[in-house]
């Protein structure tokens, strides 16, 4: 039996006095993901005034999305755009290079990719 795992983590990470969002994206997001994880999201950011967050996303792991997880996500972005500063992504694949820069026009903030973690944490802790 073939396996195929896929989803959103999230959690709260900090290095040195700074905290942010950690979130590891696997395999190809479906829209059950995201309406799982959009309520959590929601909830999270509605509860503090004028949030400007910070998140590193490992998408290491990340193939893609189906059609309508693709359309969630944009919605996501359009809707808590505001709500972030810095976005730093990790991947390993060009096109999520490509995301990145498409992503970085739905927020107020700046969204930057990297192949390296260590320099995505120090980007976000600068």
């Amino acid at each position: 039996m073939d396996i195929q795992r896929h989803g959103i983590s999230i959690g709260i990470d900090r290095v040195e006095d700074k905290f942010f969002i950690s979130m590891r994206v696997v395999g190809k997001l479906s829209h059950r993901d995201y309406s799982r994880i959009i309520p959590m999201i929601d909830a999270a950011l509605n509860t503090v005034e004028d949030p400007q967050a910070n998140v590193l996303l490992d998408a290491t792991e990340f193939e893609g999305w189906e059609l309508r997880a693709a359309w969630d996500d944009l919605k996501l972005g359009l809707k808590h755009g505001s709500d972030f500063h810095k976005i730093a992504i990790v991947g390993n694949q060009r096109w999520q290079q490509w995301a990145a820069k498409v992503g970085s026009w739905f927020i107020s903030g700046e969204a930057r990719y990297f192949d390296n973690m260590s320099e995505a944490l120090s980007w976000l802790n600068s």
